[in-house]
């Protein structure tokens, strides 16, 4: 059966569920704790006899023996021990609970994965099929999964610049479902690319590293990457249950390809006394950092710097904010310009994120020693926002839009460039010399404020309307919470 076979059938089945208010996240978890028995189980036997560290009793045929009621106390009996285990398991099955109230569905769910032999589906085939779930999910615009889900061309295209090598590392402090890992993966095991032995081991142990401290998504991002075959079932996560921000891990990263959280502030949510709910700012003091501030991408900015080895390369997504900015984001720039290779800037067009009202950027750098000296001599701006009309199902974002950035970016010798209508180079003293230091450039005339008669279709119209809206409110939600946190 195909991968897109596959995905219908089994996202099909969660039309049903969603009558018992089983949502597309929840779903999607109860497939992700069956899947990875169901695997274990599969590997556990001839010719791989593997130990899967699964405890006796608690097993895939533990619950294909069992119906109803029985079924579906025992799942809960599995879901409570397996997440007391270390390891993979132990991350997998992290907080697990059962969604799935009827015990007539949950038996049927058992008997559809327990119907297919899902090692003989090869890693592709598993890797898109989990894939094609993520998206369906992220496309569940009530779920708010799409915050964690970043456009796959986008990624690709992304990766095809940086070009990541093997036997370096990768890091994603923010990592959502894994996406750029499976990029990175997938263009490190291209078409005409062969990897020896010592490569192959390393690209799959050894290569990733992230963060996501939303557990579910956390557990989300482990299976796709088991599925795409990183990662052991006996082995330790690559993806840490932890805010990134908090301090300096230690570790240094060859790469970082991120696309850290929207939104500006960083807060916790605390218990006041009355049992309600309070929002926190929530500002992180490090001594690593240019300046202290609760702007949440102005500090992954700075932590990224922090964590990529002297010779390393990042390519980030970032809102438009941090590119205009005062106060600590001017500050923030400056330094970004100093200390860093700043090269390269994608400005991306509305309507390809899931998180509606999104204005955002891809910035490329490559990190430099800390040698006094100003390192940006200047900086390549890719304009794919000007008269670019996308939205999410009727004109979503491919990788032949992208074609021509690739092209104009020069992954062979990015030193040897072009300059285009959309692709235009500003010199680093030009730059710093804006008013404070803004990064916000654009130069092209938007045909649609000129040629009504030549306005894009009603419902580009209609979801650009609401990317604006979505964007305002969210700058006044940012202001709202910066007033009551200054109470």
């Amino acid at each position: 059966m195909t991968s897109s076979a596959l995905v219908q059938k089994l996202w099909n089945f969660c039309n049903t569920l969603r009558d018992d208010g089983v949502g597309y996240g929840d779903y999607l978890e109860q497939l992700t704790y069956l899947l990875f028995l169901k695997l274990a189980h599969e590997y556990a036997q001839e010719p791989y006899k593997r130990d899967t560290h699964i405890p006796k009793g608690y097993d895939w045929p533990t619950l294909r023996s069992k119906n109803g009621a029985p079924l579906e106390a025992h799942y809960i009996e599995v879901l409570q021990k397996l997440g007391k285990e270390t390891g993979m398991l132990g991350a997998i099955f992290f907080k697990a609970q059962n969604k799935i109230q009827d015990p007539a569905k949950l038996s049927r769910l058992v008997q559809l994965i327990d119907a297919e032999n899902w090692i003989s589906v090869d890693t592709d085939t598993k890797g898109d099929l989990y894939e094609g779930l993520l998206q369906k999910n992220a496309e569940d615009t009530k779920s708010g999964a799409g915050q964690y889900f970043t456009p796959r061309p986008l990624i690709d295209a992304v990766v095809a610049c940086v070009r990541p090598e093997p036997m370096r590392t990768i890091a994603d402090p923010a990592c959502g479902t894994g996406g750029f890992f499976l990029g990175a993966y997938k263009w490190l095991n291209r078409k005409g690319i062969t990897l020896d032995k010592k490569q192959k081991e390393f690209l799959r142990r050894s290569t990733f590293y992230g963060n996501e401290i939303v557990a579910g998504t956390r557990r989300l991002c482990m299976m796709n990457l088991f599925l795409h075959n990183i990662g052991d079932l006996d082995g330790e996560p690559s993806v840490d249950r932890a805010d990134a921000l908090l301090s300096d891990p230690g570790n240094r990263f060859d790469y970082v390809l991120a696309n850290p959280p929207f939104g500006k502030k960083s807060s916790m949510t605390i218990t006041n006394e009355e049992g309600g709910e309070d929002k926190d700012a929530l500002t992180y003091q490090r001594q690593d950092f240019w300046e202290t501030t609760s702007n949440k991408q102005l500090n992954f900015v700075q932590h990224i710097c922090t964590i990529l080895r002297d010779d390393g390369k990042a390519a980030v997504v970032l809102p438009d904010n941090v590119l205009f900015e005062g106060g600590a984001g001017e500050k923030i720039r400056k330094k970004l310009l100093e200390t860093c290779d700043v090269h390269t800037i994608l400005r991306l067009p509305t309507g390809i994120f899931y998180a509606q009202g999104v204005k955002a950027n891809v910035v490329f750098f490559d990190n430099k020693p800390k040698d006094g000296k100003v390192h940006t001599k200047g900086v390549w701006f890719y304009d794919l926002r000007t008269n670019k009309h996308f939205t999410l199902k009727t004109r979503p974002l491919k990788i032949d839009d992208l074609k021509d950035f690739i092209a104009c970016y020069n992954p062979d010798n990015r030193h040897e460039r072009t300059a285009s209508e959309r692709f235009k180079y500003f010199p680093y003293d030009d730059l710093i010399a804006r008013d404070k230091a803004s990064l916000d450039i654009f130069w092209l005339k938007d045909d649609s404020l000129d040629n009504l008669d030549e306005l894009p279709p009603p419902d580009v119209l209609a979801q650009e309307i609401i990317e604006h809206l979505e964007a305002a409110l969210n700058s006044f939600r940012d202001v709202a919470a910066g007033l009551a946190s200054s109470k």
